[in-house]
């Protein structure tokens, strides 16, 4: 026990010794942690919202006119026992009338003037989250429109794809930008812990002619690169937290509609900026080490 307060005592007297080259590379590294978890924060909400939206997402199957009732049960029956499809809603000529009505009040001399219900009855088809690929979504569309009876069918094609590829292109950016920071919070570390390793040789070299052990030489700077790699996460993330309070605040005095849309991370994921830091210093630290002949 002594022996482990002595490291930490003598690891913690260092970094201040060496506050300026340490400070350096906290803000370096926080930096970096901070540049990965805004891009991770904004794929983490644009998949929230595709998740949200594919509540909402369906099919719009126009059927023709006059198609007898038999036919739209089957057809019902036939959506029904359609796996990707959860929910099935028909929607009458009337029914369609009067929505638009509702949705156009302003303009209701004009729907006044109308003798005959232009309107198509159709089917809405509302779809699982899983089903939500663009190519797929595609298919069953082009399928459906082959079945007889029916006229058309519609659904948000440039917008699935749009959001879709957003989200594929953030995941692998987010990927490769976590593979670079890791490489870069690892080498930055590496040569911080070279840079203080010597700059201490001469204390070095009288424990090592007072017979100590190189573990017990090297477990002061493993510990520094902990605490800068865990110090560094902690800054990166009050910093991410407090950019993200004063954006969405500004942002939702002009746009309020996207208030509870868009989140931050949960408060279980709130340790993981720090650990990530502390696991990528440490490894930095170990190679540091472990590449010094003494």
């Amino acid at each position: 026990m002594r022996t482990l307060l002595y490291l930490f005592k003598t690891a913690f007297k260092d970094l201040w010794r060496e506050k300026w080259i340490n400070a350096l590379t906290v803000l370096t590294i926080s930096f970096a942690l901070l540049t990965l978890s805004t891009f991770v924060l904004i794929t983490l909400n644009i998949d929230l919202t595709l998740k949200e939206w594919s509540r909402g997402f369906g099919l719009l199957v126009y059927l023709k006119d006059n198609l007898p009732a038999e036919e739209k049960n089957l057809l019902r029956e036939y959506f029904k026992k359609d796996t990707d499809i959860i929910e099935v809603n028909y929607i009458s000529k009337e029914q369609a009338l009067k929505e638009l009505m509702q949705t156009f009040k302003e303009m209701s001399p004009v729907f006044e003037g109308i003798e005959e219900n232009p309107l198509p009855s159709s089917f809405e088809l509302k779809l699982k989250r899983e089903a939500l690929q663009p190519a797929h979504i595609k298919e069953k569309a082009e399928h459906i429109k082959q079945i007889p009876g029916v006229e058309d069918v519609q659904y948000g094609e440039r917008w699935l794809s749009s959001l879709s590829s957003l989200l594929r292109w953030m995941k692998i950016i987010v990927i490769i930008l976590g593979s670079i920071i890791f490489t870069a919070i690892a080498f930055v570390t590496y040569s911080t812990i070279k840079i203080l390793f010597y700059r201490r040789a001469q204390e070095i070299e009288t424990l090592k002619l007072l017979g100590a052990s190189r573990s017990f030489i090297r477990l002061p700077f493993l510990i520094e690169g902990l605490f800068i790699g865990l110090l560094s996460g902690i800054i990166g993330f009050f910093t991410i937290f407090g950019l993200y309070e004063l954006l969405t605040s500004r942002i939702i005095e002009f746009l309020p509609s996207i208030k509870g849309t868009v989140t931050f991370f949960s408060s279980a994921l709130y340790p993981v900026l720090p650990f990530t830091g502390a696991i990528m210093s440490l490894i930095g630290s170990i190679f540091a080490i472990g590449r010094i002949r003494y």
